[in-house]
């Protein structure tokens, strides 16, 4: 069990990984106005959101406790950025306000994970 846990864990931080790495490589084409959603950046919210969704699974069938309230937001969280991510991942050049949103709420998901 504590295999699968780690293997979930390790994938949901690959996820983190590309939603972010996806957002600061994009940082300087949001300066001029022209940064896109990438692929990986939608593929990242989709892994985060499965292999969270599971490691909160895995504790409630183990001997664990879960902290409702801090899960409900960061799954809040990622369906929102999941939701801007999905909705201008056709367009040439995403508004910098809604491409900045998707950056200050990954951090805060982060943020959220690590000090609460």
């Amino acid at each position: 069990m504590d295999f699968l846990r780690d293997i979930l864990l390790a994938l949901h931080i690959i996820g983190i990984a590309a939603l972010l790495g996806g957002f600061l490589f994009q940082m300087k084409a949001m300066g001029a106005g022209t940064a896109r959603m990438l692929p990986g950046m939608w593929h990242g919210a989709l892994l985060m959101l499965v292999t969270g969704v599971a490691l909160v699974g895995l504790l409630e069938a183990g001997d664990g406790t879960v902290n409702h309230i801090k899960v409900g937001v960061k799954l809040l969280i990622l369906v929102v950025i999941a939701a801007l991510v999905y909705l201008r991942r056709d367009d040439e050049a995403v508004p910098t306000p809604v491409f900045g949103t998707v950056g200050l709420l990954t951090v805060a998901n982060i943020f959220i994970a690590v000090l609460w």
